[in-house]
């Protein structure tokens, strides 16, 4: 019987490269696909699929904290990561937010469906590429990713999807939206963020996502937001 697959990516090239690659066997079925994080969570929450596939770099919620909301609400689900990167921080963080594997976009197709079958199995998998940095980086013992550095560990997992949106320059109002939240409940967050880390204003909370490396994307926040 074949397994339901979601997939996540908001490039249909890519959709559509996976489909043709999995509808060349038997073993795994494309049941539904989704553009952004919340679609994601949406449609798990709706069919709850075997596995996910899904881009770490998705707009909105990424990959990472789209992986931490399904499994709060499906923790059977087993979800696969793709990345067109393979730097330490991204492969823990998302190993940390309970990803089952992390391949990468230039895997090969074999590459591709022996990790579902690996991951449909209970096991994990992580591309070639990936495994070889990261037990290179433990040998040296200078492996130093953490999924919230130590100045965030207070924080909640939403107040950090606040906090990292907040220092990707976005207002109150469209965080709500990505979030499906109400916009005072996010202005609530943030003020809860701001007694937590000890700063007064948005500028503040920006430095500290930045300082972090919670985000790498700084577009300059906005304090009246």
């Amino acid at each position: 019987m074949a397994l339901d697959v979601l997939l996540v990516d908001d490039h249909k090239i890519m959709r559509d490269g996976i489909k043709a690659i999995l509808s060349r066997g038997e073993e795994f079925r494309v049941v539904g696909e989704a553009e952004s994080g919340m679609d994601a969570v949406q449609f798990v929450k709706n069919h709850r699929p075997d596995l996910v596939l899904m881009d770490i770099g998705l707009p909105g919620l990424n990959g990472v904290e789209t992986t931490a909301e399904i499994l709060r609400h499906h923790p059977a689900c087993k979800i696969i990561i793709l990345s067109m990167y393979d730097d330490e921080n991204s492969v823990v963080s998302a190993i940390r937010s309970g990803a089952r594997a992390f391949i990468l976009k230039k895997a090969s197709d074999t590459d591709l469906v022996e990790a579902l079958r690996m991951v449909a199995r209970g096991g994990a998998y992580l591309s070639p590429q990936v495994s070889d940095r990261l037990l290179a980086r433990i040998q040296k013992g200078d492996l130093q990713a953490k999924a919230a550095p130590a100045a965030l560990e207070g924080l909640s997992p939403r107040e950090l999807q606040v906090l990292r949106m907040v220092a990707e320059g976005k207002t109150s109002k469209e965080i709500a939206v990505v979030l499906d939240l109400r916009e005072q409940t996010v202005r609530s967050y943030r003020k809860t963020m701001m007694k937590k880390l000890g700063v007064n204003n948005v500028a503040g909370l920006t430095q500290l996502a930045l300082s972090t490396g919670l985000t790498r994307l700084p577009k300059g926040a906005a304090e009246g937001g």
